[in-house]
């Protein structure tokens, strides 16, 4: 992965790049933003459905199988862990993501369908949310990442 640079831009704008891209975050009005793009939580859940759909489309191209569109919704909630049952650890709030992936293509099969909502499973965004993911200063590091 190419690395992603963020800095301030104006108020709570942020601008965002990597390789040749540029793009921007926001906070709505309300929160005290000007409401010019995406919150930077928006988008980290338009990075998972994006990541679902792309994998599900490069999958299904490889098998050569009838995947016409994927549409992902999703919504994220954040509770505080002690009202949350099924938490049992010592987190200060679990955060559960809603999602809703509905396959688009009338001549899949239903083993096909029940094999793609499984891959959907398996993006490298979901699994990067999903799974213990660590913040280290660069000095301290690995030097050569899996």
């Amino acid at each position: 992965m190419a690395p992603v640079t963020v800095w301030t831009d104006q108020g709570l704008r942020t601008t965002i790049t990597t390789r040749d891209l540029t793009w921007h975050a926001d906070e709505p009005l309300d929160k005290g933003g000007a409401n010019t793009a995406a919150t930077p939580m928006e988008q980290t859940m338009g990075a998972l459905g994006s990541c679902i759909v792309i994998t599900l489309h490069l999958y299904a191209n490889r098998k050569n199988w009838p995947l016409e569109k994927v549409e992902v919704h999703l919504d994220v909630q954040r509770y505080s862990a002690s009202d949350y049952p099924a938490y049992k650890g010592d987190a200060q709030f679990v955060h559960e993501i809603r999602e809703q992936v509905v396959l688009h293509g009338d001549q899949l099969t239903a083993e096909q369908r029940t094999v793609l909502m499984e891959i959907a499973k398996k993006c490298p965004v979901r699994r990067l949310l999903a799974n213990p993911t660590f913040f280290v200063e660069p000095e301290t590091a690995p030097v050569s990442p899996v």
